[in-house]
């Protein structure tokens, strides 16, 4: 396998990422880290999977959509609403996960930073322009540093206490139907690799692990600021494979060895697969609601096998990485 760690594209990133990484780096090939999204207070699903498998995953998602600063709460739709009312105070939930010292990872659904209705984060619902907002002096631009100095502040204690997250901006930024990806390859680099410097130059957040979240090698922004590369991929239900196909796919954007994770699935991948292929998964991260609870895309035998897998890293089984 060519995906053995490199160091962290920061120089000045912290132990807790060098540390993070070098255990992701070590696992690959070997075992798979579980990974669970959450997005409400509730955690439904971290409670689901450990009721059926009496075990917990060891990387836990948080969403940070209803954090963005320019949700339109005048022109909205109650599926957007209700989605946005449920994240709220969401983050209490990533300090606790934090206080166990679990993996954690952001997912921003980032609602337009200018004008849009409803989810904004849909190109379809804002005429918010990603190619004008890397322009300096346009008013994309001012109202993209907002929101991004904003987001900085929320994720600053989180430096303040050395606790390392797996920062993954932009995702699925080769596609059309976010605001960020609608404008193509050239906007959505310039927006990840502004976002970098600006996260790590102007407001030192030294505990980030970057991480890149789309196949499509005409996006990738550079290895000066990847730390991790990653996918989202919904194969068909009940499919646990090892994936082998999109890994090697994934893996071409590059050819500096990288970190790889599955960022978002549906359906679980086959611990036991990954490991008798060797297939450099170092983590995968199941989406939320109806994904992970009931059994329309996973069984519950299916999950109970994925946590009691000797090639399957659970909380329980997670070294203290920080």
């Amino acid at each position: 396998m060519s995906n053995k760690m490199s160091k962290p594209c920061n120089e000045n990133a912290q132990k807790c990422v060098w540390n993070v990484m070098k255990y992701l780096s070590d696992i690959t090939g070997k075992q798979i880290i579980t990974g669970q999204h959450t997005q409400t207070m509730e955690q439904e699903e971290l409670h689901h999977i450990e009721q059926v498998t009496g075990k917990q995953p060891a990387l836990l998602g948080f969403e940070l959509l209803s954090y963005s600063p320019n949700i339109n709460y005048l022109d909205t739709d109650e599926e957007c609403m209700t989605e946005v009312i449920e994240n709220y105070g969401t983050l209490k939930r990533a300090w606790e996960w934090a206080d166990q010292k679990g993996l954690i990872t952001f997912t921003w659904h980032w609602f337009s930073p200018l004008g849009g209705r409803s989810k904004s984060f849909y190109a379809c619902n804002t005429d918010y322009d990603a190619s004008k907002a890397v322009m300096e002096g346009t008013q994309e631009h001012v109202a993209l540093i907002r929101d991004m100095d904003v987001m900085a502040g929320i994720l600053r204690p989180f430096c303040d206490r050395q606790i390392p997250i797996l920062w993954r901006p932009f995702h699925e930024g080769d596609g059309d139907w976010f605001w960020w990806g609608a404008k193509g390859a050239e906007a959505v680099k310039k927006l990840y690799r502004m976002m970098y410097e600006r996260f790590t130059s102007v407001h030192k957040l030294n505990n980030l692990i970057w991480v890149w979240n789309a196949p499509n090698p005409e996006f990738y922004p550079g290895d000066d600021v990847v730390d991790v590369i990653s996918r989202d991929m919904y194969p068909p239900k009940h499919c646990h494979t090892s994936q082998r196909e999109a890994y090697e796919e994934l893996i071409q954007i590059t050819k500096t060895p990288k970190l790889v994770l599955i960022g978002e699935t549906g359906t679980l991948p086959s611990a036991k697969a990954i490991a008798k292929e060797e297939v450099g998964w170092a983590s995968y991260m199941t989406w939320s609601h109806g994904f992970c609870i009931g059994e329309e895309f996973n069984t519950n035998q299916a999950l109970i096998e994925m946590y009691q897998s000797p090639f399957a890293v659970t909380k329980e089984t997670l070294p203290r990485l920080y």
